[in-house]
């Protein structure tokens, strides 16, 4: 047992570190305030993706480092402690709008599709909750019906990270109404095909430099070619990419209460009440070490589940936990981080409260918390 970064991990980290000081720091609270993800796009696509990071975890092969699922999560932790805008952004890129194509893809569809979201050259996304389908993802009503060498869809997706701003989409829809999940297939839609068209964008409590619009799709043609896999493998792909991205979510739980907990701990050794700093104070001390336990179990959990994931073992219940924990952990470390700053806390301008914001929103997408005791709790039936 090894919990050593390798040297290339090591080397990795540092530098991604040392750019998200110089780079994505100082703009993360103007990019929030712009409720705009024209800067953390910017970020992603033209400073982050020249540098190979966008393709961290995916195979040399298609264009990626080849570093893993673990260095996933360590860009994870490093990101979100600075702007969980560009986490999402980054996130979803690396888990929910590429694992479908890279577990499920033909040759062709990689090259076509996977290199350049790889290379930094494209960024993805991923339609799958709809108004009726969000927990319960078999309840899917956009539908795809065969017609020659396409389908057409229609429906529509909700909630859509980077949507319109990327320019491919991983998509499920019914093939087959009367078979239920097992009725869902996957299809790769190109943003500009005929028929596909972005509704409103959503106005958030959190996550205010990242965006999500609703996907339409209204007799969309879309070539049989770019279904990935066979029909009804649909439901499969999505719960194998929700399995990575909880993995990527956990992280960035972990680094968002990160972020919260050093500001935290630097005010306590600053702050002066009653002739000594407040950290001196066991009151505060104490939960300044709570916190510091909390993530540092996080973030074990968080690389156990990437582990499992490289090494080709089953993971599902492992990420469901590392997710779990890690979102829960995050509010409360968050919420204690604005209590110890008191009132400058609470105050937009003290960059906290932003952490706090941000963290409510990882207790809910990849799967809300309560579908991910039900994941956990029927793998430990099954144990």
């Amino acid at each position: 047992m090894n919990f050593e970064l390798t040297k290339e991990q090591q080397a990795y980290v540092d530098e991604l570190r040392d750019f998200l000081q110089k780079e994505v720091a100082p703009g993360a609270a103007e990019r929030d305030e712009s409720e705009d993800f024209s800067g953390a796009f910017d970020i992603l696509m033209n400073k982050m993706g020249p540098k190979g990071w966008l393709g961290v975890s995916i195979p040399k092969e298609y264009g990626g480092l080849g570093m893993g699922v673990i260095s996933y999560a360590l860009s994870m932790f490093e990101i979100g402690q600075v702007d969980s805008g560009v986490a999402a952004g980054f996130s979803v890129g690396l888990s929910l709008g590429t694992v479908p194509i890279q577990d499920f893809g033909s040759e062709e569809q990689k090259q076509k599709y996977l290199v350049p979201v790889a290379q930094g050259k494209k960024l993805s996304a991923f339609g799958l909750t709809e108004e009726n389908a969000g927990s319960d993802a078999a309840m899917q009503e956009t539908t795809a019906v065969r017609d020659g060498d396409d389908y057409i869809l229609n429906g529509k997706k909700i909630y859509i990270t980077n949507a319109e701003f990327a320019e491919v989409y991983t998509v499920m829809a019914m093939t087959d109404k009367s078979k239920g999940a097992n009725g869902i297939s996957a299809f790769i839609v190109e943003k500009g095909t005929p028929g596909f068209t972005f509704g409103k964008q959503e106005v958030k409590m959190g996550i205010w430099s990242s965006v999500q619009k609703e996907l339409i799709f209204e007799n969309c043609r879309v070539p049989a070619a770019n279904r990935l896999s066979e029909e009804g493998k649909g439901f499969k792909a999505a719960m194998k990419a929700l399995d990575v991205g909880r993995i990527g979510i956990g992280a960035l739980s972990v680094g968002n209460a990160m972020g919260a907990y050093k500001k935290a701990m630097a005010f306590a050794k600053e702050r002066i009440t009653f002739g000594k700093p407040i950290i001196t104070n066991q009151a505060i001390s104490f939960m300044l070490a709570d916190m510091a336990m909390q993530i540092e179990a996080a973030k074990w959990m968080v690389l156990h589940a990437a582990w499992l994931c490289d090494q080709g073992k089953p993971f599902g219940k492992e990420s469901a936990m590392a997710k779990c924990f890690a979102s829960d952990m995050g509010m409360k470390v968050c919420s204690d981080a604005v209590q110890i700053l008191g009132g400058k806390g609470y105050l937009r301008d003290g960059d906290v409260e932003r952490h706090l914001r941000d963290a409510k929103i990882q207790q809910i997408y990849e799967g809300t918390n309560q579908v991910q005791r039900m994941v956990i709790s029927r793998a430990l039936e099954k144990e």
